[in-house]
């Protein structure tokens, strides 16, 4: 038994769960936040039979897509206090993909 952890992006989390569950894996979803952008992310839990790994490992592939976006970040400023004004410089990061974990389940039990 694994324990498969899936970080995705906000935006590629609901195609991921609906093929997940349309192939009859079951999944969890919990709210998160990190990286670079600071912005939102999903992390799935699936919990299935070994020989599945690799099928649902391939549903994320397939649904969670690297592109390109640009994006502006204000510059930090000590002491709290917001500049009157600032030139930021345009970026273009990748965003989509996603971070996969698999775990080995010593024990797993439905009460």
């Amino acid at each position: 038994m694994k324990m498969i952890f899936a970080i995705v992006h906000d935006e590629d989390s609901g195609f991921v769960i609906d093929n997940l569950t349309k192939h009859e894996f079951m999944v969890t979803k919990l709210s998160s936040s990190g990286g670079f952008l600071k912005r939102g992310s999903t992390t799935l839990l699936v919990g299935t039979d070994d020989d599945k790994v690799d099928n649902v490992i391939n549903i994320i592939k397939e649904e969670c897509s690297n592109r390109r976006q640009i994006t502006v970040n204000a510059p930090y400023v000590s002491g709290g206090v917001q500049p009157i004004s600032y030139a930021s410089v345009p970026m273009n990061v990748e965003i989509g993909g996603a971070t996969v974990f698999v775990i080995d389940v010593a024990q797993y039990m439905k009460i």
